[in-house]
């Protein structure tokens, strides 16, 4: 894959599921480069597009004017997690779908200045708004053995957490301070050793992206976001990159699908959280062979979609 291009996974398998109509409205609370918004503009869609990073707004800004679809698109600087207040703030009351993309993308790991990957030297930042909040850096340096050991164990699911958490607040101690990615990198290395295929700062790295942008908070905002302002028989799709991720947005979906439970006296009843969803997608949809080999960033990626039940349901 060429460095800094960014290619829309699932792409097919989302647009599909979304099922965008001429004339609808949708949301893309995590815009990136608009491949996948650029394919429901091509269906005859209105796009709300929402992004915090500015680098990813430029970038599209840039390709409106470019054919007569990019009129229907509205970009606006935010967070998804405030995707109802967001889209209601523009008249979007009401919509026909709503998009999350929870991946990185692919400029963003592959400019070394933004500090997203331990493959290639910059600062501790991990920021996707650079212009608010902490850094990574920030945290590795500041926060206590106890905070540091549950961001590694909770967000990124790191065996080693309190090893590796015991060891940074020494190595501060002793005077270091760690300014850049590889050598944070590096110090994992040599705390955690080699094992496996990975590289032993994929899931620090991962905990402290998570924990720097708050995906977690955000996640749980935007899903419910979503469904407040979703109109009946309007589609969710949510494309996830970690299990922690698609295990919540599984959990959230199958709460609001819900199931139906036998009376003792005959019949039976829904048991659920409202509003009422119907699930689009049984399990989720991954990425087949051909688009891991054209794009390997795709292979852990995850597709679930549901749909938002019709007021007489």
């Amino acid at each position: 894959m060429e460095k800094g291009k960014h290619i829309s996974v699932l792409l097919k398998e989302t647009i599909a599921g979304l099922a965008p109509k001429r004339g609808g409205r949708y949301v893309d609370g995590t815009l990136g480069r608009a491949g996948h918004t650029h394919e429901i503009l091509k269906a005859g869609g209105e796009v709300l597009g929402i992004d915090r990073d500015d680098a990813a707004i430029a970038a599209v800004k840039a390709k409106i004017g470019e054919g007569q679809e990019w009129g229907r698109l509205t970009v606006v600087k935010g967070n998804h997690g405030d995707i109802a207040q967001i889209a209601k703030a523009n008249g979007w009351d009401k919509v026909d779908g709503v998009l999350l993309d929870l991946g990185v993308s692919s400029p963003q790991l592959d400019e070394a200045e933004r500090g997203f990957s331990f493959m290639r030297m910059g600062p501790l930042d991990m920021r996707m708004n650079q212009a608010e909040g902490r850094s990574a850096a920030d945290i590795v340096n500041g926060e206590s053995e106890e905070e540091l050991t549950r961001i590694f164990r909770e967000l990124g699911e790191e065996p080693g957490a309190k090893r590796l958490a015991k060891a940074i607040v020494k190595a501060r101690g002793e005077g270091k301070r760690f300014a850049t990615t590889t050598d944070l990198a590096d110090f994992i290395e040599k705390v955690l050793g080699r094992h496996g295929a990975h590289h032993p700062a994929t899931r620090a790295f991962q905990a402290l992206r998570m924990e720097v942008n708050d995906e977690m908070g955000e996640l749980e905002r935007s899903l419910e976001g979503a469904l407040e302002i979703l109109a009946p028989g309007g589609r969710l799709a949510v494309i996830t990159f970690e299990s922690l991720t698609d295990t919540k947005v599984k959990r959230f979906f199958a709460a609001h699908v819900g199931k139906m439970r036998s009376l003792q006296q005959g019949g039976e009843v829904w048991e659920g959280e409202l509003p009422r969803l119907r699930a689009v997608t049984r399990k989720a949809a991954q990425a087949s062979e051909t688009e891991i080999e054209f794009n390997p960033r795709s292979r852990s990626a995850k597709l679930r979609v549901t749909e938002m039940e019709g007021l007489d349901k």
